[in-house]
C-alpha cells in the first residue's frame, strides 16, 4: 500500500485509538471528532483488506490484525515524533501550546509566581490551563499534564517534583476564637463550626494532624462543605468557622491578623506539589521549559 498523506494520517488515528480503545479520547487527542475517526479507519481497513478494531456501543478493541499493526507500527511512528521534538528542541525561539490541568492551590502557589517570567522568556508558547480540584483523566480530557499534590497522583504516570512538602494550618478568624474559644487538641474541633472539603472525587476529606509520631484523622463538623480554598478563605475571614489550608495560602492573612492559626504543634505534612504526565506520549518542549523554570525560581522554596 502506497504510504500517502492520508495512509499516514490514518495510521497516527489508529494508534490513538489502539492507546485509548476509545474513538472519544483518541479524537481529543488528534484534534477530530469521534465519527471522523470512524470514518478514517473504515476506509483504512476497506484499502487494507482486513478489519482492525472490534466495534461495540461502548468499546473499541483491536482484532488480531489491528494488534499485530500496532506492534509493526509503534516504533517507527514514535521514532519519527522523537526526531521531530529533537528538531523543536534546537528552534531559537520555542514555540507550540501547552494544556495544563491543574488543582486550583497549585495554579495560586505554583503557576501565579512563575507563568509571568515564562510568558515574558518564551512569548511563542500558549499555555491552556484548566484549574480545577476535580480528578480528571488528563490524557483522555486532552491535556498535557497534571499539577496535583505527591499523593494524589496516578501510579502510571511520571512525575517530577515542583514544591517541597505542604505544611497544613487550621485557621480561624478572631471573632469566631474569642466566640468560640480556641481548639487546644485535634479532638477539640468536635466542638467547632468547620468549613468542611470534599476532594476531586467527591468523597470528604477528613482533617490530618501529626505530633510526636501520633497521627490523628479527625472527621471535622459543619454545615458548610466546599471544594475551593478561596470561598473557604472568604468565609474564614468572616467567622463562618474554622478551615483546614495550606499554611502558604493564608499566610498573609495570618500577618494581618485577618486570620490566626490554632493547633499549630499538630501540623500534617502532605507530598509536594508534582507535575504528571504520560510516560507514552512526547512530551512538548514547551511543557520542559515550564518545568525547569518553576524548578529555577522555586516559588515554595527549596525542595529536593
Amino acid at each position: 500500500m502506497h504510504l500517502s498523506r492520508t495512509n499516514l494520517a490514518d495510521i497516527i488515528y489508529f494508534l490513538a485509538i489502539a492507546r485509548h480503545q476509545s474513538f472519544r479520547k483518541a479524537g481529543l487527542e488528534v484534534g477530530i471528532s469521534a465519527s471522523a475517526l470512524s470514518h478514517a479507519m473504515r476506509g483504512l481497513e476497506t484499502r487494507l483488506g482486513v478489519r482492525l478494531l472490534n466495534r461495540t456501543t461502548r468499546s473499541v478493541t483491536l482484532t488480531a490484525a489491528g494488534e499485530e499493526l500496532q506492534e509493526l507500527i509503534s516504533s517507527p511512528v514514535n521514532a519519527i515524533g522523537q526526531a521531530l521534538e529533537t528538531l523543536n528542541r534546537l528552534r531559537d525561539e520555542p514555540a507550540g501550546r501547552i494544556r495544563l490541568n491543574v488543582l486550583s492551590d497549585g495554579a495560586k502557589l505554583l503557576l501565579g509566581p512563575v507563568l509571568p517570567v515564562f510568558v515574558e522568556r518564551y512569548p511563542d508558547i500558549e499555555v491552556d490551563l484548566t484549574v480545577t480540584n476535580k480528578m480528571v483523566d488528563i490524557i483522555g480530557d486532552g491535556h498535557d499534564a497534571g499539577i496535583r499534590f505527591g499523593g494524589t497522583v496516578p501510579e502510571d504516570m511520571i512525575a517530577q517534583r515542583l514544591s517541597p512538602d505542604v505544611a497544613w494550618a487550621v485557621v480561624g478568624a478572631p471573632g469566631y476564637l474569642e466566640q468560640f474559644g480556641t481548639p487546644t487538641h485535634p479532638k477539640d474541633l468536635h466542638g467547632h463550626r468547620c468549613l468542611r472539603i470534599r476532594l476531586g472525587n467527591s468523597r470528604l476529606y477528613h482533617w490530618q494532624f501529626a505530633k510526636d509520631g501520633q497521627q490523628i484523622e479527625i472527621d471535622a463538623p459543619g454545615a458548610i462543605t466546599l471544594d475551593e480554598t478561596r470561598v473557604g478563605v472568604a468565609l474564614a475571614t468572616r467567622g463562618a468557622g474554622l478551615m483546614y489550608v495550606p499554611a502558604s495560602i493564608v499566610e498573609r492573612h495570618v500577618k494581618q491578623g485577618s486570620l490566626k492559626r490554632v493547633l499549630e504543634d499538630w501540623t500534617h505534612y502532605d507530598p509536594g506539589f508534582h507535575i504528571y504526565y504520560s510516560s507514552s506520549r512526547q512530551v512538548p518542549v514547551g511543557l520542559r521549559l515550564l518545568i525547569e523554570l518553576i524548578r529555577e525560581l522555586e516559588p515554595m522554596g527549596p525542595f529536593p
